[in-house]
């Protein structure tokens, strides 16, 4: 059975791939996705640079805050991309690429889909709603507007 990692566990991930990508040392491709992630983010640099730090700081629930979680969901939303699940993420998300000529752009509107979807999961306590996610995100991916929820 497999057991879900711990916080720590996935502290110390982010930490040794930014570790890595500094030291220049090789490292497994889920490792070089995170790593890029972070690199795109030079705000918590400083974050992913002091794992002792990093293991027993309190960051909010809010991805927008906690460096940890946001790029938790950048993996997340990348792992759905390449296998294409919910079926139509990855067109959703390259349509949404385009429209906003930047992936990391894309990504953080997906966020906040990704997140409103695993708020009402909470809230109802139903299992997160793939379809309105995906609905949710093929409608930016459509529109103008920035706020489609």
């Amino acid at each position: 059975m497999f057991e879900p990692p711990t916080q720590q566990e996935i502290r110390r991930f982010f930490c040794g791939a930014w570790a890595k990508l500094r030291a220049g040392q090789p490292m497994p491709a889920i490792e070089a996705l995170a790593a890029g992630w972070i690199a795109e983010h030079p705000e918590w640099h400083a974050d992913f640079a002091d794992a002792a730090a990093a293991a027993t700081r309190v960051y909010s629930d809010d991805a927008g805050r906690n460096p940890f979680l946001h790029m938790s969901m950048h993996l997340s939303i990348s792992e759905q991309c390449s296998i294409d699940q919910p079926r139509g993420i990855r067109q959703a998300v390259q349509l949404l690429t385009h429209r906003r000529a930047s992936l990391h752009r894309a990504h953080h509107e997906v966020m906040e889909c990704l997140g409103q979807m695993l708020a009402d999961s909470q809230r109802t306590g139903l299992p997160p709603d793939g379809n309105a996610y995906l609905a949710w995100v093929q409608r930016r991916a459509t529109s103008d507007g920035l706020s489609n929820l």
